[in-house]
């Protein structure tokens, strides 16, 4: 028969950390809600058998912050601008990037503190970070005191809730609601950055149309035939316009 806890114990510390890393590493993170993951977690801490034991979640999951922050970092220095594409954008949404720009304007390295509590802006704050050539080292020390607060708190949020009554009674039901808040959000995340990818295709193969189309006319319209072609056809119409007038009279 179906079990919910075989199904939820499934999914592991592992997968939760491989989602974390993904969230600066790979710069998806913009479809993952991972604060909502990470209490989640802690909730499930209580479950039996646990999805993993507390401890284990409060070491290994900052350390997987960390080091998807190293990873967006090193590509931004390398290859960030080429990532900021038209494409990227138009996948992650025109305004994360001029979030983040604002981010760093206005609050400068500590960004990287705390962008680990703003959404999209922790997916593009290590990329940025490497894009401006950030001190490697206070980097480094800003997201590691990040990825603590960040990832330990959560998951101690998660686990201190539940510890109360009415959710150890219901435990199951407040993990499958966890879950969902997780699931949805990505889902119409998913839905939103596809739509938003496909129109910045569409745009792209319209405007290379257009440039065939102008370039095929510019040719055309070069060669000697084409334009004493088009000189006759002006003149018999002026011809005509001036003819009309007699015949009516």
């Amino acid at each position: 028969m179906f079990d919910v806890d075989t199904l939820l114990t499934s999914f592991g510390l592992l997968g939760i950390c491989a989602i974390i890393f993904m969230e600066t590493g790979v710069l998806i993170g913009f479809i993952f809600p991972g604060d909502t993951l990470l209490f989640t977690a802690g909730i499930m801490a209580h479950n039996e058998p646990p999805i993993a034991p507390l401890w284990a979640l409060l070491v290994v999951i900052p350390a997987a912050a960390a080091a998807g922050d190293q990873v967006g970092y090193l590509l931004g220095r390398r290859v960030g601008r080429r990532i900021l594409s038209a494409k990227a954008v138009g996948w992650m949404g025109p305004d994360a990037v001029q979030r983040t720009n604002e981010f760093f304007a206005r609050y400068g390295p500590v960004t990287v503190l705390f962008a680990r509590f703003v959404g999209v802006v922790r997916t593009l704050t290590p990329l940025t970070a490497g894009i401006a050539h950030m001190n490697h080292r206070l980097f480094t020390v800003y997201s590691i005191i990040g990825s603590i607060l960040w990832g330990a708190g959560f998951v101690l949020l998660g686990y201190m809730v539940g510890e109360i009554p009415i959710v150890q009674e219901f435990l199951h039901v407040f993990i499958l609601a966890g879950m969902l808040t997780v699931l949805l959000p990505l889902g119409l995340k998913l839905g939103a950055a596809t739509y938003r990818y496909m129109l910045v295709k569409k745009k792209a193969a319209t405007k290379k149309t257009r440039e065939y189309q102008r370039r095929h006319i510019d040719r055309h319209s070069a060669h000697p035939r084409s334009a004493a072609a088009r000189q006759r056809a002006v003149s018999a119409a002026d011809k005509a316009a001036h003819s009309s007038p007699r015949q009516d009279t």
